[in-house]
């Protein structure tokens, strides 16, 4: 910086611009998830081509893999079963949301049946990120209130000590 670069006295310099952190190999994971799920829910696409094009996608180099694959085609192999887990939670046929809701909410709900090793709190919050991202306005309540309604039926234990773990002791 020159005598000519510093701000005047008494003016207060600009901060730094913020950088948004690096996204997470899993989130990108997910992110590539739900492009190849919302392709299928469009065209009904095989999952194989769905896939091959997902991976000439920029970035596919930077996801985790195995998460991708196992979200992707454990989400198509299970699509039926998984919209039956969630027609106890929703106010309409999963035919009637839109695809990138649908694709987020299939996905949360296939990392809480699955994946345990993930908290269900950090799978519904993915998901909800994912729906503020790519979902409309107000997708990502609709999506939250409805993992955690399934949540609590794929994860009781856990659902139940976490709930009881925020009350106010008496």
């Amino acid at each position: 910086m020159t005598v000519h670069d510093a701000p005047a006295p008494g003016t207060p310099a600009k901060p730094a611009a913020r950088r948004a952190p690096p996204k997470s190999s899993r989130r990108r994971s997910r992110e590539l998830a739900l492009m190849g799920l919302y392709q299928w829910l469009a065209s009904g696409e095989d999952g194989a081509a769905i896939e091959a094009h997902i991976r000439e996608q920029d970035g596919f180099d930077k996801c985790d893999l195995a998460h991708f694959e196992l979200l992707l085609h454990g989400c198509l192999a299970e699509a039926a079963e998984l919209d039956a887990l969630l027609a106890r939670h929703l106010d309409r046929k999963t035919a009637h949301l839109s695809p990138v809701e649908h694709g987020v909410l299939m996905i949360g709900t296939y990392e809480l049946k699955h994946c345990v090793a993930i908290p269900y709190r950090v799978a519904i919050n993915e998901a909800v990120e994912l729906a503020k991202s790519f979902g409309g306005t107000d997708g990502h309540k609709y999506v939250n209130g409805v993992l955690d309604k399934a949540a609590a039926d794929l994860r009781p234990d856990e659902v139940r000590a976490a709930r009881a773990a925020r009350r106010p002791a008496e």
